[in-house]
C-alpha cells in the first residue's frame, strides 16, 4: 500500500493524488521519490493511459523539501559526495521521468506550490490553479539552490526575467499574479479544480493515443533542437502516424460526418 502517492485510473485519465497533508506533501524525508517513479513507470506500461493529472490532499499542492531531512543533510554526518548521490538518484531522477512520461500531465495546483513543489508543477504539461493556489521558488530564503531542475524549467515557462525576479528574491506569488505571468493557463474557483481538470483531460484522452504521445515527444524535443532536426523527426513521426487504424478511421469519420473510435 502507497503511504504517499494515491494511484487512481478512470478510463483512460490517471489521477496522481499526494497525500501527506498533514507535512504539506513534501518530496523529501518520505516514500514520494520512489512512489512517483513506481507510478510513472506503471503509466508507460499501460497504453491506455492518455492523460494524468497531479494534485494534492488538503490545503497544500505541495511543499517541496521536508526541513528535517535538510537539517540531516546539513549535519557532519553527511558529505558533499552524499548529498550529490541523493540529488541524483532521488529528486532528479523524478525530474526527468516526470517530464519524459510520454502522456500529458496536468498539475492541478490546489494550493502552495513551495520550492520543490513549484518546480514539481513546472515538470508537468499544463499548469491549472485553484484561486487559493500560491507559488515560491524559494530556495534562496534556505541558503540553497533549485536543484531538481527548477533553473532549467522556469525560464522556460515564464521567461528569463521573470524566473530570475522568483528565483533571486525567493518571494511568494497568488494564483492571479501565476496567470499573469503564465505560469498557469488557467485560474478557477477552488471547488472546481478538479472538475476542470478532468474536464481538460477528458478532451486530451478523446484523441487518438499514439498521437498524443508523439505529440508531446515532439514538444519536447523542440525545446532544445533546432528548426532542421525537429521538421526531420515529424516527417518520420508523421509517416508513423499516416499509418496507424486510427489515422485511418479519423479519416473515414471525418468523411462520413461522424464521431471518430479510436482504439
Amino acid at each position: 500500500m502507497s503511504d504517499f502517492l494515491i494511484y487512481e485510473q478512470d478510463g483512460a485519465v490517471v489521477t496522481l493524488t499526494m497525500n501527506q497533508p498533514e507535512q504539506r506533501n513534501p518530496l523529501t524525508g518520505n516514500s514520494a521519490i520512489p512512489e512517483f517513479l513506481a507510478a510513472i513507470d506503471r503509466i508507460h506500461d499501460d497504453r491506455s493511459v492518455r492523460c494524468v493529472i497531479l494534485t494534492g490532499n488538503g490545503p497544500s499542492f505541495c511543499a517541496g523539501g521536508n526541513i528535517n531531512d535538510m537539517k540531516r543533510q546539513a549535519s557532519p554526518e553527511v558529505s558533499e559526495m552524499d548529498i550529490r548521490q541523493d540529488y541524483r538518484r532521488g529528486i532528479q531522477r523524478l525530474a526527468l521521468s516526470l517530464f519524459n512520461l510520454e502522456v500529458p500531465v496536468i498539475a492541478a495546483v490546489n494550493g502552495h506550490a513551495i520550492g520543490a513543489g513549484l518546480d514539481l508543477a513546472c515538470m508537468c504539461d499544463i499548469r491549472i490553479a485553484s484561486e487559493k493556489a500560491k507559488f515560491a521558488e524559494s530556495f534562496v530564503k534556505l541558503g540553497i539552490i533549485p536543484g531538481d531542475g527548477g533553473a532549467w524549467l522556469l525560464p522556460r515557462i515564464i521567461g528569463m526575467s521573470r524566473a530570475a525576479e522568483m528565483s533571486f528574491t525567493g518571494d511568494t506569488i497568488g494564483a492571479q499574479q501565476a496567470l499573469e505571468w503564465n505560469l498557469v493557463s488557467r485560474l478557477v474557483p477552488h471547488d472546481d479544480l478538479l472538475p476542470a481538470a478532468r474536464e481538460l483531460a477528458g478532451r486530451i484522452a478523446a484523441n487518438a493515443a499514439h498521437s498524443i504521445r508523439l505529440t508531446k515527444r515532439l514538444m519536447r524535443e523542440a525545446i532544445h533542437s533546432r528548426l532542421d532536426t525537429v521538421l526531420e523527426l515529424s516527417a518520420v513521426f508523421q509517416a508513423v502516424c499516416h499509418k496507424t487504424p486510427d489515422h485511418s478511421e479519423a479519416v473515414n469519420a471525418f468523411l462520413e460526418k461522424r464521431a471518430p473510435q479510436f482504439s
